[in-house]
This record gives structure tokens, C-alpha cells and sequence, in this order.
């Protein structure tokens, strides 16, 4: 039987993933922001921190191990979603004035859950698929063609799921599209902004765990689980 490998760092990059996720989307999802006349979610400025973890996990141990994390925070999304649903229906106290605030920040509509959680889902594999076979095609060369590129594919995903599902019919089909554009070109442009810090990153992990892993043999079905 081969003996399991064990890693250092991998539990905590898991956990750091998860955090920003469920911060991203909780903390950042319902305020709009305004900079030098230029409106969007505070969320974007976040929740693209999940995609360079996910190009770490998957560069560094491989795309089951990343599968196993995005089902990790799948998990999450969908248990914080069910406790700030649940929380916000219990009877609150009658000396308790803070029923309306509570709702403003922690009401998200069904449908905007679902658009997120699908968009997650999907966008989380995409991103993850395309870096392990853009790693084999490249034979592990040229690390940034595969964190822009996975982002861009990732990214153009769950933008193509989250706000269509989420507000399509709410919105105009207009302001739809532009928020849908501007807020995907931030997501990417994090992503290659941040680069040298995703190359100090992988390095170390690849140097202090003895591992660069390449998907040759691994079975990209995501509705597995084990490793």
C-alpha cells in the first residue's frame, strides 16, 4: 500500500482559502463602493485572493488535492448561507432594535445564493482544470501564462453564471453587462497584478514540502472527493 504523503503547509493554505471565500462573500458581497467616480462590489476586491490560492493548490499539490479544498469551501458557503438564512428568521428580542440592520447586512435573496454557490463551483474547477493542463502542456514552464490564464478562464465562468442568474431581469441588460464586464476585467487584473507574489509563494511551498506536482495520471472528474 503506498504511504499517504504528508505536508506542512497544505492544511493551512486549505483554511486560508476557506477564510477569504466565506470573508469575501460575507463581509465584502452587499457594499458598493465608490473610487474616483468608479462604483463596484468591495467584494472583487477580495474574493479573487480564492483563485491565486487555488492556482497555488493546484501547482503546488495537484488538482485533487485543489478538488478536495473547493469541495471544502462549497461546504462552507453552503452552511454560512443556511446559518444567516436560519439566524435572521429567528424572533428577535422585542429590546433588540437591530432586526432591520441585521437583515440589510446578512439578507441575501435565494437566488443570489444560488448564483453564488454555482458560480463558485464552477468557476473554482475551471480555473483549477486549466491549470493543471496548461502545467503539462508547458512542462511546468512559464508559471504566469497558467495563474493569468486559469484566472481568465475561471473568472469568465463564474461572471457568466453569477450575474445573469443573480440580478437578469432585476437589472437592465445593459447595466448587467457592464457591471459583468468591469468587475471580471478587476478579477483578472488582480490576478496579474499579484503575480510575484504568487511566484514567492509556490516556490517556497514547492521548496519546504519537497513537491511540484504534475497531473499526468489524475482523474479530473470533479464530483470526486478523495485524493
Amino acid at each position: 500500500m503506498e504511504k499517504r504523503r504528508v505536508y506542512k503547509y497544505y492544511d493551512l493554505v486549505m483554511a486560508s482559502f476557506v477564510t477569504i471565500l466565506l470573508c469575501s462573500n460575507i463581509i465584502g458581497a452587499e457594499k458598493v463602493v465608490n473610487i474616483y467616480g468608479f462604483s463596484f462590489g468591495a467584494g472583487v476586491l477580495f474574493f479573487p485572493i480564492s483563485y491565486i490560492f487555488n492556482d497555488v493548490l493546484t501547482e503546488v499539490y495537484g488538482y485533487s488535492r485543489s478538488r478536495k479544498v473547493i469541495w471544502a469551501g462549497f461546504g462552507a458557503l453552503i452552511f454560512a448561507s443556511f446559518m444567516s438564512w436560519f439566524v435572521r428568521k429567528l424572533p428577535p428580542d422585542p429590546n433588540w432594535q437591530y432586526q432591520d440592520a441585521y437583515d440589510v447586512v446578512f439578507g441575501q435573496t435565494p437566488r443570489i445564493v444560488i448564483a453564488s454557490i454555482t458560480a463558485f463551483w464552477a468557476g473554482e474547477f475551471t480555473n483549477s482544470f486549466v491549470l493543471a493542463k496548461m502545467k503539462l502542456l508547458t512542462r511546468g514552464r512559464f508559471l504566469w501564462t497558467r495563474t493569468i490564464g486559469s484566472t481568465i478562464a475561471g473568472e469568465a465562468v463564474d461572471s457568466l453564471i453569477f450575474y445573469p442568474v443573480a440580478f437578469y431581469g432585476f437589472w437592465t441588460n445593459e447595466l448587467l453587462l457592464k457591471v459583468m464586464v468591469t468587475n471580471y476585467a478587476i478579477k483578472v487584473g488582480w490576478e496579474a497584478v499579484i503575480t510575484p507574489v504568487t511566484y514567492k509563494v509556490v516556490n517556497f511551498l514547492k521548496k519546504a514540502e519537497n513537491e511540484d506536482y504534475y497531473d499526468w495520471d489524475t482523474d479530473f472528474n470533479p464530483f470526486k472527493v478523495e485524493v
